[in-house]
């Protein structure tokens, strides 16, 4: 038996076709700046948490957890004083958060005792049939001298509002 020759399969052609060209070649530099941007911020983030959880506590001075956001507590120097207003009617208007000048009515002329006071809160009005010349009360958030100075006016003098 003899050897037969290879004789390869017929050749077919080959379209032809646009170069091939790779994208991306040119913003891959900054695709790795930006992760590392962004795992740097992560961990900072981490940090800063893990940092906070594990501060070192005063165990004689207690924790204080606050309802309220921090543009809305009050201040060390402020105090809730509550003042009797001579004019019921005029407290029924009153919110809590409005601002209001207290101004003292006495024997003298009348002067502004406290300006731009934060009305915290309005007690509930009672009708008792008295006449409704007691008037009504209003919780005022003023500082420690302002407060002082609206309890001595109360005690000499009759107290109205006006809303700022």
């Amino acid at each position: 038996m003899g050897l037969v020759p290879y004789v390869p399969p017929p050749t077919s052609a080959v379209p032809p076709f646009a170069p091939l060209r790779v994208h991306g070649g040119r913003h891959r530099l900054r695709r790795v700046v930006h992760r590392r941007r962004r795992a740097m911020a992560a961990g900072l983030a981490m940090t800063a948490a893990a940092l906070a959880a594990s501060a070192p506590r005063d165990p004689g001075r207690p924790q204080q957890q606050h309802a309220l956001p921090l543009h809305e507590r009050p201040r060390a120097d402020v105090v809730s004083a509550p003042v009797r207003i001579a004019d019921a009617a005029t407290v029924r208007l009153l919110r809590p958060g409005d601002r209001v000048d207290v101004i003292a009515a006495g024997d003298e002329k009348a002067r502004v005792v406290a300006s731009g006071a934060r009305v915290a809160r309005v007690p509930e009005v009672r009708d008792d049939g008295a006449g409704g010349d007691g008037g009504a009360l209003v919780v005022l958030s003023v500082g420690r001298a302002t407060a002082a100075e609206l309890a001595g006016a109360s005690a000499t003098s009759r107290l109205a509002v006006t809303l700022c």
